[in-house]
């Protein structure tokens, strides 16, 4: 739709294009090629925006100049809105009410927007930010090093996918016209994560040596741990645990594979001790609803730990609740939920100076719920009924978990070969 070409002697860069069946050319006065490809991408989005009808060209306007100066007639814009970049951004964020999305998931919006206002200025108008300018925030956010490692490209495709979000809530209220300039964008390749490795597995990796202290981390971010484990793990947490409802915490995020976020908004009311199962509130299944539910089986144990913890539970609606005082020596009141920071501390506390000090948080045992249920040859269907929110990329993380039923078709194919 446009083209560049370059001026042997100068140096300076112009630019070709076509609108109305007729062409034009003009200079760039720069030779900077990148800042000239910038020019290329807003002429040809504002060349989509005038054929969609999205801009009107003034009855007087020379269409090659008011293409070049982003629809610019005597310093005025002439689209409805203008608005700057910040703006859709800020506005968006200070629109959602309460309840809306899950804390965490807006404080990563929050996040993203931080991260675009960093190479999208916020003074500039947001109807000129094209997919070139897109792209070239992919290329530079994936240059970034954080923590010693670089940016992940499923990060920036988040952050990406947030521009997107805001962009399609602001074309929806007439803050912004035409499509995302966000398509067709090209993201480095990356890799797929681990598949879930037991204790002594990693144990073994560590041994071999060569390991950086993230890689090391990285290793065990992958750990589940086996029931036996699982079993050991609480028994000692049942004789380290300071507070009453610590012990209960931990049993239900293992023995039903819950969120931490799930296990804090858990109500009393949402146990059934006569049908033995639980009701789990998830905010991430559904974008039409802000609150759905699964219902998970209750075992053995954690009929017992919530039975025990109810008898001496501090009141109020909240299935895991801190009594007056928590470990801080901060008082609050009576009943209140745990706030996930605190969830958190318990749960490190608690495995501190222990060898579970290893486990990173409470999504390796939802990691190991799902693992262990898989190992045992669990139908995929209630595993993903119980877990909710299953993703194939999760799945193929412990798929190598069902050695018996693969070692039967291996050994149905080629079974007899080695006799």
């Amino acid at each position: 739709m446009a083209s560049l070409e370059q001026d042997t002697v100068s140096g300076r860069y112009r630019i070709r294009f076509r609108f109305g069946g007729r062409a034009y050319k003009r200079s760039l006065k720069t030779c900077d090629r990148r800042e000239a490809k910038g020019v290329v991408g807003r002429v040809e989005e504002m060349i989509r925006l005038l054929e969609r009808g999205r801009f009107d060209l003034p009855q007087d306007a020379d269409p090659g100049s008011f293409i070049l100066s982003d629809g610019k007639v005597n310093g005025k814009l002439a689209a409805h809105e203008n608005r700057t970049v910040q703006e859709p951004l800020r506005l968006y964020l200070q629109s959602l009410p309460d309840g809306a999305k899950e804390h965490t998931t807006l404080r990563t919006e929050q996040t993203h927007v931080s991260h675009l206002l960093r190479y999208l200025p916020g003074s500039r108008l947001a109807q000129t930010v094209t997919t070139a300018d897109m792209q070239m925030y992919v290329d530079k956010r994936v240059k970034v090093r954080y923590r010693g490692k670089r940016i992940r490209p499923e990060t920036v495709r988040k952050e990406v996918a947030t521009f997107r979000v805001i962009w399609n809530w602001a074309l929806a209220r007439g803050i912004v016209c035409g499509p995302s300039p966000s398509r067709d964008l090209q993201y480095p390749k990356s890799e797929q994560k681990p598949p879930f490795m037991t204790w002594d597995d990693i144990e073994r990796i560590e041994r071999r040596g060569g390991l950086t202290a993230e890689e090391k981390k990285g290793l065990w971010e992958c750990l589940f741990l086996h029931a036996d484990e699982i079993q050991d793990m609480l028994d000692d947490v049942r004789q380290r645990a300071r507070h009453a409802f610590v012990f209960p915490m931990f049993v239900f995020a293992a023995h039903t594979g819950a969120r931490r976020s799930e296990i804090l908004r858990s109500q009393v009311d949402d146990v059934d001790f006569a049908g033995r199962s639980m009701l789990i509130r998830e905010k991430k299944r559904s974008r039409d609803k802000s609150l759905t539910y699964r219902r998970v089986q209750m075992s053995d144990l954690l009929v017992k730990a919530l039975k025990e913890w109810f008898s001496d539970h501090p009141g109020g609606p909240w299935t895991i609740c801190a009594p007056l005082v928590v470990s801080r020596g901060k008082a609050r009141p009576v009943g209140v939920p745990l706030t996930p920071s605190e969830a958190h501390d318990h749960f490190k506390r608690t495995l501190s100076d222990s060898k579970w000090s290893r486990i990173r948080g409470f999504h390796v045992l939802r990691h190991s719920f799902a693992s262990n249920l898989a190992a045992a040859g669990v139908d995929q269907r209630i595993i993903d009924e119980w877990m909710g929110h299953q993703t194939d990329e999760m799945r193929k993380r412990y798929r190598h978990l069902f050695p018996d039923q693969q070692q039967k078709v291996i050994d149905s194919v080629f079974g007899g070969n080695g006799k």
